[in-house]
C-alpha cells in the first residue's frame, strides 16, 4: 500500500475517532442535562441546625407521612434528624408543626441483649453508609448490621429492612416517648392477624397546641408475626419475626380519624409490595414539581442549591385528611371527624392541611406558589376556608385540626387575597371576604397575640382601631407571646391594605375607605425626629432611651432598624416620612453596608448567644421581618442597588451546600427556601401580589436562563422564560429589559403579562445603570 493511501486511511480513522469522541461527549452532556432534578437536591443542607419539621427524606410533597430517622428526639429545636448526632433513636412517621408520632426501630435480638432491648435499642450509624434523596432514605444501623430503607406514599410509610442472616429479627415500637415538640402518650398496639397490627397514640398538649390529638395507624408486614411483647416500664412493644426472611417489608398507614381510615389509606395508596416501584413513583412526583422551574447556567453547586431550595418550598405544611376526605376537626368544644366535599368520582376536592404560620408568606410562597404552583395555592385557600366553616375563623397556623395562633396578625389575608387577585380563586368571593373581614375586627384573629388561645387582648386591636396604633406595653398585662406594639401596628396596617384591595374588587366602597384609612396607621409609629419606627405607650408617648438596634424592643423577632422598612403596601408614603427617595436609599444602603459584615443574617440562636452583635444587625435575612429589603431599592429609583445587594445576599448567605449552614436562621416550613428561589430567579412581589393585576419587581438572576412551566388549568401561556444575556458573577447589573421584544420600564412586569407566556430578556453588564 502506498504511503499516501495509508495517510488518507489514517486521517479518516483519526477523523472517525474524533467524531466518536465528540459523539460520546455530546451524549454524556445530554445524559448530564437529563439528570433527574430530584438527584440535584441535597437534603442534608443545614441539618446541623435542624428543627423537628425541617428535615425531610422519605416523604411526598405535602404528604401526611414524613418518614425519616431521628437522632434527637427531645425538643422541637434541634430535634429530628440532626447531622452532628451519630445515633439513630428510631424512625418516626410524623415530623410536622407541633406534631410527631409512630416511632419504630428494627432490631436483632441475642440472649445478651434480650433483657435490656426495651431501653437500649438505639444504634450508631455513619453518614458514609447513608443515601438520601427526596422520597428515599437508606442507612446501616451499626449495632444490628441492619440496612433500613424508607419510602412512602402520601399517607403510608413503607419500610424495607435487610437483616443479617441467622439473627433473631424484631421491630420495636416506641409509642410512648418524647418525640420532638410533644409527648407521645397512651400508645397501644394490638395484633389483628398473623401479619397485621393496629394501634394508636395520643399527642399530648403543649402551650402551642392546647388540645390533644390521637394518631391512628395500621401495620402490614410481608412476614408472619410470631409474638408481641409489651414492657410495662417503658410501655414499648416488641414484634418478633422469628420466621422472617432476610428482607422484611412493612407498611404503616397513618390517620388522625380512625384505624379504619388508616387501613383504607393503605388500600388506596399502596395495595402492592413493590418497594422499588414506590421509590420510583416518589421520585417522579418530586421531579414533576421541581421541573416546573428549569435553570441553566451558574455552577453545578448553584443549581444543586437552587433545587434544594425549591424542594424546601414544597416539603412543609402537611395534609391531615385521609384518602376518603375524613379529617380531624378540633375547632369546637368537642373533637369531631369532618368530611371534605367530594367530586363526581367520590374523591376529595382538596386536602385539609396542618401548617406553621403564614407570617412572612407575602414575600415567599405567595409569589412562588402563585406563579409556578397555582393549584397548591388554591388548595390551601380551600383548606383555610374549611377551618372557617368549622370553627368560625380563618387560622394563621393550624395544628391538629385547630389554630395554634402562632405569631401575630391576620397573616393569611395577604395569602388569600393574592390567590384571588391572580385568578386562582374565583368562586365564593363574598363568603371569603366576610371571613377575612371578621379576622380584622374585634373578636377576630388580629386581636390575638402569639399563642393567645383563650383571650383576645394581647393583639391590642382595640387600641389600634381607636388610637391608630398598638401600645407597647399593653396596659392590661401579658397575654400570649409577641406583644410588640410597633410591629403589630405595622403588620395590621399592611394586612388592612390587602383586605382593602379585595373590598375594592367586590365594590364594598365603605369598607375599602375604612381599611385604607387603617392602612396608614404605620405613620403613627414613625418618629420623624430620629427616622425610625418607634414604640409608643398607651398615652402616645415614645419609648424612652430607644435603641433601634435592640432586639425585640417593641418589635417581633426583629429590631427597629429592620422593621422600619415593613411598609410593603406604601413605600412612597414611608419615603415621604424619611425626606424623599434619595435620603431613603442612602439610609437603607448604609444598613446593608453594615449588615454585610455579618453576612446579612443574625444567624442561629447559638450565634446570637456567642456574639450578641448578631441580634443588632440592621438587616436580617435569617428571619422574615426584613427579607424584602433588597427589592425596596427598585421602588426608590435605584434598581442597581437591588441588583447589587440581592446578588451579595445570595452569595454570602444563601449559597453552598453544607450540613453546617444553609438558611442561617429559621426556615419556617419552606418560607426561606421560597425566598431563595425568588432571589435567584430575579422576581419578587413587594406587597405579596395583592393589588389588582399583581406586579413583580425584576431583580438580577444568578442563572443564564430560567424557564417556568405555567399550569394550563390556570394560565393562558405555556411557558415564561427569563434570559439573562452575558450573565456572570461580575455582570450583575441590568442595562436593558425587553419582554417579547417590547421595552420594559421601571423594572417591573405584571402577573397577567407573565402568565400569558413569553420571554423576558435581560442584557447584563458589569456597570450599573442609574
Amino acid at each position: 500500500m502506498k504511503l499516501d493511501k495509508i495517510y488518507k486511511i489514517g486521517r479518516i480513522g483519526v477523523s472517525l475517532f474524533l467524531v466518536f469522541l465528540v459523539s460520546c461527549k455530546t451524549e454524556k452532556n445530554a445524559v448530564a442535562k437529563k439528570k433527574p432534578l430530584v438527584d440535584m437536591v441535597y437534603p442534608q443542607l443545614d441539618t446541623e441546625n435542624s428543627r423537628w419539621f425541617f428535615f425531610s427524606s422519605a416523604s411526598r410533597p405535602f404528604g401526611m407521612v414524613n418518614l425519616s430517622p431521628d437522632t434527637e428526639i427531645n425538643g422541637d429545636w434541634g430535634g429530628g434528624y440532626k447531622y452532628t448526632t451519630d445515633t439513630i433513636k428510631g424512625f418516626s412517621h410524623i415530623h410536622e408543626w407541633q406534631m410527631s408520632g409512630v416511632s419504630v426501630m428494627p432490631v436483632t435480638i441475642s440472649t445478651a441483649s434480650k433483657k435490656d432491648i426495651f431501653t437500649s435499642f438505639y444504634s450508631k450509624f455513619s453518614h458514609e453508609t447513608e443515601k438520601i434523596t427526596p422520597g428515599y432514605h437508606s442507612v446501616l444501623l451499626d449495632k444490628y448490621q441492619i440496612t433500613a430503607e424508607l419510602t412512602s406514599t402520601k399517607r403510608v410509610g413503607f419500610h424495607r429492612y435487610t437483616f443479617p442472616e441467622k439473627e433473631q429479627k424484631a421491630i420495636l415500637f416506641n409509642l410512648n416517648t418524647i418525640l420532638g415538640p410533644c409527648d407521645n402518650t397512651n400508645g397501644i398496639l394490638q395484633k389483628n392477624s398473623d401479619d397485621e397490627l393496629s394501634g394508636s397514640l395520643v399527642l399530648s398538649t403543649n402551650f402551642r397546641r392546647p388540645k390533644p390529638l390521637t394518631v391512628f395507624f395500621k401495620i402490614k408486614l410481608n412476614t408472619p408475626i410470631t409474638s408481641i411483647e409489651h414492657d410495662n416500664k417503658t410501655n414499648n412493644y416488641l414484634i418478633n419475626l422469628d420466621k422472617a426472611d432476610k428482607t422484611v417489608l412493612m407498611k404503616v398507614g397513618i390517620s388522625y380519624t380512625s384505624v379504619k381510615n388508616a387501613s383504607n389509606n393503605i388500600q388506596q395508596e399502596l395495595p402492592h409490595w413493590n418497594f422499588d416501584q414506590v421509590v420510583t413513583d416518589s421520585k417522579n412526583e418530586w421531579n414533576n414539581l421541581l421541573g416546573r422551574i428549569e435553570v441553566e447556567g451558574g455552577t453545578t453547586t448553584d443549581q444543586r442549591r437552587f433545587y434544594t431550595d425549591l424542594w424546601h418550598a414544597l416539603q412543609g405544611r402537611k395534609m391531615i385528611s385521609d384518602a376518603n376526605g375524613a379529617y380531624p376537626d378540633n375547632t369546637g368544644d368537642k373533637f369531631r371527624i369532618g368530611q371534605l366535599p367530594l367530586d363526581k368520582q367520590g374523591k376529595p376536592k382538596f386536602n385539609q392541611y396542618n401548617s406553621d404560620s403564614f407570617w412572612g408568606a407575602q414575600w415567599t410562597i405567595n409569589t412562588l406558589w402563585g406563579l409556578a404552583y397555582p393549584e397548591i395555592m388554591g388548595e390551601f385557600v380551600q383548606s383555610l376556608m374549611q377551618y372557617y366553616k368549622d370553627g368560625g375563623m380563618i387560622p394563621r397556623g393550624p395544628s391538629g385540626g385547630n389554630d395554634t395562633f402562632v405569631m401575630t396578625g391576620a397573616s393569611t389575608t395577604p395569602f388569600i387575597v393574592s390567590a384571588i387577585q391572580k385568578g386562582i380563586i374565583t368562586e365564593d368571593l363574598g363568603n371569603i371576604y366576610t371571613a377575612l373581614k371578621k379576622n380584622h375586627m374585634l373578636n377576630g384573629i388580629m386581636g390575638k397575640a402569639g399563642y393567645e388561645h383563650t383571650t383576645d387582648i394581647g393583639g391590642g386591636l382595640k387600641y389600634y382601631i381607636d388610637n391608630g396604633f398598638v401600645p407597647y406595653p399593653i396596659p392590661e398585662g401579658e397575654f400570649g407571646s409577641h406583644q410588640d406594639g410597633a410591629s403589630q401596628t405595622l403588620e395590621y396596617a399592611y394586612q388592612d391594605w390587602t383586605l382593602a384591595q379585595l373590598a375594592k374588587k367586590l365594590k364594598h366602597d365603605d369598607d375599602y375607605n375604612y381599611f385604607m384609612a387603617r392602612a396608614k396607621n404605620y405613620q403613627n409609629v414613625f418618629d420623624t425626629t430620629i427616622g425610625w419606627m418607634r414604640p409608643k405607650d398607651v398615652n402616645g408617648k415614645w419609648l424612652e432611651n430607644f435603641d433601634p438596634y435592640k432586639y425585640e424592643n417593641g418589635f417581633i423577632e426583629s429590631n427597629g432598624a429592620q422593621s422600619t422598612w415593613f411598609v410593603p403596601h406604601d413605600i412612597n408614603g414611608l419615603v415621604a416620612l424619611m425626606g424623599g427617595k434619595e435620603k431613603a436609599a442612602e439610609k437603607l444602603n448604609s444598613q446593608f453596608q453594615a449588615s454585610q459584615k455579618l453576612k446579612f443574617t443574625s444567624g442561629t440562636s447559638h450565634d446570637a448567644e456567642l456574639h450578641p452583635e448578631f441580634s443588632r444587625i440592621p438587616i436580617n435575612f435569617g428571619n422574615q421581618p426584613s427579607i424584602q429589603t433588597s427589592f425596596i431599592f427598585n421602588l426608590l429609583g435605584r434598581p442597581d442597588l437591588t441588583q447589587y445587594w440581592t446578588r451579595n445576599v445570595v452569595k454570602e448567605t444563601f449559597s453552598g451546600l453544607s450540613p453546617a449552614t444553609g438558611y442561617n436562621g429559621d426556615e419556617d416550613q419552606g418560607l426561606m427556601g421560597s425566598l431563595n428561589v425568588l432571589l435567584k430567579i430575579g422576581l419578587f412581589q413587594m406587597n405579596g401580589g395583592t393589588e389588582v393585576n399583581p406586579e413583580y419587581q425584576i431583580g438580577s438572576p444568578i442563572f443564564n436562563k430560567v424557564s417556568i412551566q405555567l399550569n394550563p388549568n390556570y394560565y393562558k401561556g405555556k411557558k415564561f422564560v427569563i434570559n439573562a444575556n452575558n450573565n456572570s458573577p461580575e455582570n450583575i447589573y441590568i442595562k436593558e429589559i425587553k419582554y417579547n421584544n417590547i421595552p420594559v420600564q421601571n423594572f417591573s412586569i405584571s402577573h397577567s403579562a407573565i402568565t400569558d407566556g413569553g420571554e423576558l430578556n435581560l442584557e447584563m453588564s458589569e456597570t450599573p445603570k442609574h
